[in-house]
């Protein structure tokens, strides 16, 4: 268990403790806030300290994705659990995830890994920085801030701006997503038949 391995076991740990922070009241709304803070950090000080020492595993390579999808995923189900944007967005983000997460996992079994573009790594920074921004919003409404930045609230609020810009992340993600089965296709291919196989008798 190397030290980015265990950025990345903590990353996944502390997303119940953000989340459990994220409904609560007083500061706890604030807390959660660091608690994401913290360790969305560890997202970049883990793949650094991978670099920079060596510490490379298969291990790293599927967990260290999966843990940001974990992370994000639990970040988006709070705001639309609050109603920022419709559940649909989410969802097929999620269903995104979940078959690339698949895919991703079929191939390194397989010890070829999968070939990742550079809109599927921007990506993740993209929805990073409009969990920001939501986080940043919400918090400023839940303490009482909006009187003091009352035109910029109203603005946000008249053009919609947090369903536009999940639905500008989900059109990215999906993008992405369609990009990596169209350049993973063999992988694709084969893990269908790998899934028919196994569910559908032989002699059909």
């Amino acid at each position: 268990m190397t030290l980015p391995n265990q950025l990345t076991l903590l990353r996944i740990l502390l997303t119940p403790v953000f989340m459990a922070l994220f409904f609560g009241n007083g500061p706890a709304p604030f807390l959660a806030f660091v608690v994401f803070t913290v360790a969305s950090l560890t997202d970049w000080y883990d793949g650094y300290a991978a670099r920079k020492f060596g510490f490379v595993s298969s291990w790293g390579r599927f967990m260290d994705p999966l843990a940001d999808k974990i992370l994000i995923s639990a970040g988006f189900l709070c705001f639309c659990i609050l109603g920022y944007f419709p559940a649909w967005i989410l969802a097929l983000i999620l269903l995104r995830d979940v078959v690339i997460t698949a895919l991703r996992g079929y191939s390194m079994n397989r010890e070829k890994p999968l070939i990742t573009s550079l809109l599927a790594r921007s990506k993740t920074f993209i929805q990073f920085v409009v969990l920001y921004f939501m986080f940043i919003y919400h918090l400023i409404i839940f303490y009482g801030f909006a009187e003091k930045i009352p035109q910029v609230i109203r603005f946000i609020e008249r053009v919609r701006l947090i369903p536009a810009l999940m639905a500008s992340v989900m059109i990215l993600t999906l993008a992405s997503g369609s990009l990596y089965l169209i350049g993973n296709r063999i992988h694709l291919k084969r893990l269908w038949m790998s899934i028919w196989k196994k569910t559908v008798p032989s002699d059909m």
